[in-house]
This record gives structure tokens, C-alpha cells and sequence, in this order.
């Protein structure tokens, strides 16, 4: 099997099959440091937990990226 055969049968798998194979290719580049990848959790964990508590408002994309035009137009 050559790339483009390759690559044709990956796009014809469903979207969740894809990106468990990008992930897994991006890894195979990349190896992850399991420390790093423990304290993005921990961080991710941390914002989850404000969020469902209330301890931070969230802000929908269109109103940081209106934000961001209107800074822009200065």
C-alpha cells in the first residue's frame, strides 16, 4: 500500500477512528512526557471544577473576538 492509499482508506474512517490515528501519528512524533502531560490535566481539572462551581464566567468565542476587532480598530 502505497501514501495515497494509505491516506485514502484513513479519510474514509469515521471522524472519531481519524482522530485516534492523528493522535496516535502526532505521538509517534512526539513522544509525551507524562509529567507534562499530568500537570495539563491537573490544569484542565482545575478550570473544569471553577467552571461547574461558578467561580469563573465564561465568555462565549463572538464576544472575545468582537472584543478582539474592536481592540484592533484602535
Amino acid at each position: 500500500m502505497n501514501i495515497q492509499e494509505l491516506v485514502s482508506e484513513a479519510e474514509s474512517l469515521p471522524v472519531e477512528e481519524r482522530a485516534r490515528v492523528v493522535d496516535a501519528l502526532l505521538r509517534s512524533l512526539n513522544s509525551p512526557e507524562s509529567s507534562i502531560d499530568k500537570q495539563w490535566v491537573d490544569v484542565a481539572q482545575s478550570r473544569l471544577d471553577d467552571i461547574r462551581a461558578g467561580r469563573v464566567v465564561t465568555v462565549s468565542s463572538e464576544q472575545v473576538f468582537a472584543s478582539l476587532r474592536a481592540r484592533l480598530e484602535r
